[in-house]
Parts: structure tokens; C-alpha cells; sequence
């Protein structure tokens, strides 16, 4: 996946060359490029901004360099353009995923008071924000998409069960972790992950992430779907009673009406 980024701060996504996001850009996986709006600016002091059109606090990227510089970096990268704002749809973990099978990405990064709305017209096809919340500038933001989404790019984790298994992948937060030693400062590994039964511990783990979305998340809670398994681990149905078998004709207790004698003497009384 190749990733291109506009931006007024290009040195801010150095950090992206780190850890997991690092190994995959060795191997080929991931590319990120930041790219410098502020050297397609025909201002003669670099200037980037102005002030806004009727009036207000602070200034306005203005759409000029935005636009050169989405010309230049869209020359042979049919990418889709995405705009970090905080009025862009919140980013959830089924829009990265969506995200993760583009081949081509274009991100631009607000600053100051946000763009010119022209610019954002004429090349950005959607607006994402990472939450209800404002930042100094867009690059944070572009940095949580690009490793949001690149977790679901093939070979970009180690263990493609890593990702499938993360909190929000079926709507609901992870269960709790735990490792080696089996106690730590009084503190035990429950019991029960530390036993063979790989079904009471699906059941564990399915348990503990109904209960802590629940609980921390309602928001969430209230859009799940409960299936009759995660009505019976939350306690909110009982479990139904087994029939009992009926016993098969050959293991049948034989009644006096049915004995063989009653059977033959029936049988000469009709003679």
C-alpha cells in the first residue's frame, strides 16, 4: 500500500518509520510519503495562510499551495483523497478496514482554522475525523489512520489472528490479557486460562468482553446483537433442560398387557 501525505510539518511522521509500521515499509508493504505543501506556495515568504473571509480567530490555509501541491503528488498515484477533520465521519475500525484494501491513499493535514474550502471541493473526496475533539493540526490525526488501517494490510502483523481478534472487530472491547508469571506482586492469572479447556475459555474471553463493553462502552452495547450464546453468558437467559431420551421398544420394560403369553392367548381366543 502506498500512503502520500500533505502536510506543513513533514518531519512530524518520522516516528512512522518505527516498530511494526517500520518493518513493513523494510519489506515493501508500506510506503509513506510526506510532502511539503509549503514548497508549492508562490507566496515570496512562504506563506501558507491568510486571514479568513468574514471576519474571525485565526487564519486559513489557503487553497493555492493545497491545490498544486495535490496536482503534483496525484501525477500517476490514482489515490483516494482524504481530508482530516474534526467534522469528517468519526474513523471506526470497519472504515480502516475498508481503508486497508486501497492500493493508493492521499491524506491532507489541516492547520490553523482548517483550508479553503475550495481546495477541499475540488480534490478531496471525504473528511474523517479520530474523535469529537480538536488538535493543533491534522498530522496526529493522519499518523492514527495510517496505523489504524495498516494493521489490515496482508503481512503487516506477524499473526494475521492479531488483528482479527482486536477490540471492535465484533463490535465489542477485547477481554483482559495475561502472561508469564503466572502471579505477580499477589496477583493470580485466573485459573481457569491456565487450564486445557480451550471451550470454557472461548466462553471466558466472550464473557469478559460482553461485560467490559457493557460497562464502559453502552454506546456500543446497545448496537450489539446478542446471539443465545452471549444471552446465556450474561446470565439473561437459563440454559434449557436436555430431554430425556425415550427408551428404545428393545429396552422398554414389558407391561403385562404387551407380554408374548398375553400376545399367544389372545391370539387362541380369536381361533
Amino acid at each position: 500500500m502506498r500512503i502520500k501525505v500533505l502536510t506543513l510539518f513533514p518531519e512530524m511522521f518520522e516516528p512512522l518509520k518505527q516498530s511494526v509500521l517500520g518493518r513493513a515499509m523494510e519489506k515493501g508493504l508500506l510506503s509513506v510519503e510526506a510532502i511539503d505543501i509549503r514548497a508549492y506556495t508562490k507566496d515570496k515568504h512562504r506563506r501558507c495562510d491568510d486571514y479568513p473571509f468574514g471576519g474571525g480567530a485565526g487564519m486559513v490555509m489557503t487553497p493555492q499551495p493545497v491545490c498544486d501541491a495535490f496536482r503534483a503528488a496525484l501525477r500517476g498515484f490514482p489515490a483516494r483523497r482524504i481530508y482530516l477533520s474534526p467534522r469528517g465521519a468519526v474513523l471506526t475500525q470497519k472504515r480502516a478496514m475498508e481503508l486497508a484494501r486501497e492500493e493508493e491513499l492521499l491524506l491532507l493535514c489541516g492547520h490553523y482554522e482548517g483550508v479553503d474550502q475550495r481546495a477541499l471541493d475540488l480534490y478531496v473526496d471525504e473528511e474523517i475525523s479520530i474523535g469529537d475533539y480538536v488538535l493543533t493540526g491534522g498530522e496526529l490525526a493522519a499518523m492514527v489512520l495510517i496505523d489504524a488501517l495498516a494493521r489490515h494490510v496482508p503481512g503487516v502483523l506477524g499473526s494475521e489472528e492479531s488483528a482479527e481478534e482486536e477490540s471492535f472487530m465484533d463490535g465489542l472491547l477485547e477481554y483482559p490479557q495475561y502472561t508469564r508469571p503466572a502471579e505477580f506482586e499477589g496477583l493470580a492469572v485466573p485459573e481457569l486460562l491456565r487450564g486445557g479447556d480451550h471451550k470454557k475459555i472461548r466462553d471466558w474471553q466472550r464473557e469478559q468482553a460482553l461485560r467490559l463493553t457493557q460497562e464502559r462502552r453502552p454506546d456500543l452495547f446497545a448496537r450489539k446483537e446478542l446471539d443465545q450464546r452471549d444471552r446465556l453468558l450474561l446470565g439473561l437467559e437459563k440454559p434449557k433442560e436436555k430431554k430425556k431420551r425415550r427408551k428404545t421398544a428393545a429396552l422398554r420394560e414389558i407391561s403385562p398387557e404387551n407380554s408374548p403369553e398375553k400376545a399367544c392367548k389372545t391370539e387362541t381366543d380369536m381361533v
